[in-house]
């Protein structure tokens, strides 16, 4: 009887996820700006070192830490922790965090990239989308 109790204790717990929680090493949150203002922030730089708050609206892989930012306006952030060996749990998402690490701009060509070499006059609809990214080096949960 008494193992038929302790079996339930070996299942995988839910992590809390309080204030404070950090994963990786803990973010600097001196200057922090909103994952809203990153594009902005960024500039003409292609790739910088900062610390962004922002919601996680979706984790996609828990191991490595694979998970998306909300940048505002339907754009998204996606995420990943440079450590592999970092879990993050699944009810990562929701929360209000502060993550430090290296954004990037990324270029994706778009459907009309066979059209590169025909003389076609290109739009701005056929121009190159860009895409950010974020290595995190630290995460701390904030609310």
């Amino acid at each position: 009887m008494a193992f038929g109790l302790a079996i339930p204790s070996f299942a995988q717990k839910r992590t809390a996820l309080t204030h404070g929680t950090i994963f990786g090493s803990k973010p600097n949150a001196v200057a922090v700006i909103t994952a809203a203002h990153l594009e902005n922030y960024m500039a003409k730089k292609a790739r910088i070192s900062t610390t962004i708050s922002g919601t996680v609206t979706k984790v996609i892989k828990t191991k490595g830490g694979w998970f998306d930012i909300d940048a505002g306006n339907g754009k998204v952030i996606a995420a990943h922790f440079r450590d592999y060996n970092i879990t993050i749990p699944e009810n990562l998402k929701g929360k209000h965090i502060i993550a430090e690490g290296v954004a990037e701009k990324q270029f994706t060509a778009d459907d009309m990239q066979h059209l590169a070499g025909s003389d076609k006059q290109h739009s701005a609809k056929t121009n190159p989308k860009q895409r950010l990214t974020f290595e995190v080096t630290g995460l701390m949960v904030e609310r």
